[in-house]
């Protein structure tokens, strides 16, 4: 039976950092809604509280190596798809949006 470690310290609210036998990464987010990013790459996280129900995408990372020469071939260019990268920010503003407004909501009620 193989050995398993694993642990999980909350830095502060909405930041996590992971530790396991395979190395170290960090996660970000809210109840929700998180970004894990490890040596592995991205993960992105979106679910429905409460339900179960949760949609996640992964994103590898990409090697240093050199760049690919460009073919010769004159093709009509597809029209690009969002990059990993304005996900993963549209993801932190929400979260911070979120965690924004929950601590203005916090100051107000007192």
């Amino acid at each position: 039976m193989p050995l398993r470690f694993s642990r999980r310290i909350k830095l502060f609210p909405g930041v996590r950092l992971n530790v396991s036998k395979s190395g170290v990464s960090a996660s970000f987010g809210t109840r929700g809604a998180w970004v894990t990013v490890g040596k592995r790459g991205t993960r992105t996280t979106v679910g429905l509280p409460g339900t179960g129900l949760s949609y996640t995408t992964t994103s590898r990372r990409h090697d240093s190596g050199p760049a690919p020469e460009p073919e010769s071939v004159s093709e009509s260019p597809r029209p690009e798809s969002p990059s990993v990268l304005r996900i993963v920010a549209g993801v932190f503003i929400f979260v911070f949006v979120l965690m924004t407004g929950a601590i203005v909501v916090s100051l107000v009620s007192r």
